[in-house]
């Protein structure tokens, strides 16, 4: 379950997708990303068919997360990782815009300056021009360094497989986080305790779900839109997602068109 931007303006669509052995495809779309919204959902899914699911996963979005706990509570809840990574790069993104406004109002060199993706991008898919302007960087005892760092260790969480070793190096984690004086750093680590069970639920899950596969999903939602130069009614967006994701049955034809 997540949410996909429609229009400008806030204007989101709640979408849920099935994933299975058998099966990746969108399932259902509301409007707006409400409680009641996918109160709507699940009353569509019926008791029996919703006793059956065996995993949910969203994001921290809370609505969501008070109606999969009342609606679907015997499904093993999952908090995507894309959205607990790209909640850190948010934080990291914070604290390198105000320490360059800081440098700047005391005067110091900008050394901050067009370093963003130095610090967002993956080690790996960092250009060498990046590569190499991030190892200058790193030899600065800068905040923002102190937040990448705290970032790219948070990696090494979802190479575990035991839940219980885990759920030891997230609370060590957290609590360097929580001692680090940088106040987005520990907005997003007092989310994470908070949220601390589902998040390992993904191991309990033995990393069955990828959030690649949502995201792949999400991405397809949005290339529609953008192909069709948005839509101007959630009539017109609904018919035209369900026919490019929603893997409708097709009706038999006397010839086949390559």
């Amino acid at each position: 379950m997540d949410e996909v931007q429609f229009q400008k303006g806030h204007r989101y669509l709640t979408v849920v997708y099935q994933i299975d052995a058998a099966c990746r495809r969108l399932l259902w779309i509301g409007p707006e990303r409400t409680a009641k919204t996918l109160l709507r959902f699940f009353r569509l899914l019926g008791r029996e068919r919703t006793a059956a699911l065996r995993f949910v996963c969203s994001d921290m979005w809370q609505p969501y997360l008070k109606v999969i706990a009342k609606k679907a509570s015997p499904a093993l809840h999952i908090l995507d990782r894309f959205h607990i990574v790209a909640r850190l790069n948010k934080a990291i993104d914070d604290v390198r815009a105000a320490e360059a406004k800081e440098l700047a109002r005391r005067g110091y060199q900008p050394v901050l300056t067009h370093s963003r993706w130095c610090f967002l991008k993956r080690p790996e898919n960092l250009t060498p021009k990046q590569r190499t302007r991030l190892d200058d960087l790193l030899r600065y005892g800068l905040q923002t360094v102190r937040a990448y760092l705290l970032k790219e260790s948070f990696q090494a969480l979802w190479e575990y497989t035991s839940y219980h070793w885990a759920g030891v190096f997230l609370d060590g984690w957290l609590k360097r986080a929580m001692r680090c004086r940088l106040e987005p750093i520990k907005k997003v680590a007092r989310s994470i305790r908070t949220h601390q069970t589902l998040i390992l639920n993904w191991f309990a899950a033995r990393k069955e779900f990828s959030s690649g596969i949502v995201e792949g999903l999400n991405y397809r939602v949005k290339l529609t839109i953008r192909k069709a130069y948005g839509f101007r009614t959630l009539e017109a967006a609904e018919i035209a997602l369900y026919h490019a994701l929603g893997r409708l049955p097709e009706p038999e034809l006397a010839h086949e068109f390559c």
